[in-house]
């Protein structure tokens, strides 16, 4: 994907679907799929929203440039 890449999505408190570019997302890497996630903050509300987010979504947040952060396991 290229530079300038947007993607819409819908806010879950306010229920407004949006267009959003890349830059406005950020997407963390979880130690299992169940707990990778990208979120944002809704332009109409200000609720910062997260999502699950499956191979696909990872792969084309990643490939848009979305800013990415690894998170470590729980250790118990």
């Amino acid at each position: 994907m290229a530079h300038g890449t947007r993607f819409k999505v819908y806010c879950s408190q306010c229920r407004e679907k949006v267009e959003l570019p890349a830059e406005d997302f950020r997407l963390a890497l979880g130690p299992t799929p169940e707990r990778t996630f990208y979120g944002f903050v809704c332009p109409e509300c200000g609720a910062s929203v997260r999502k699950p987010a499956g191979e696909k979504i990872v792969q084309a947040m990643t490939e848009a440039g979305v800013k990415t952060m690894r998170l470590l396991p729980v250790e118990g």
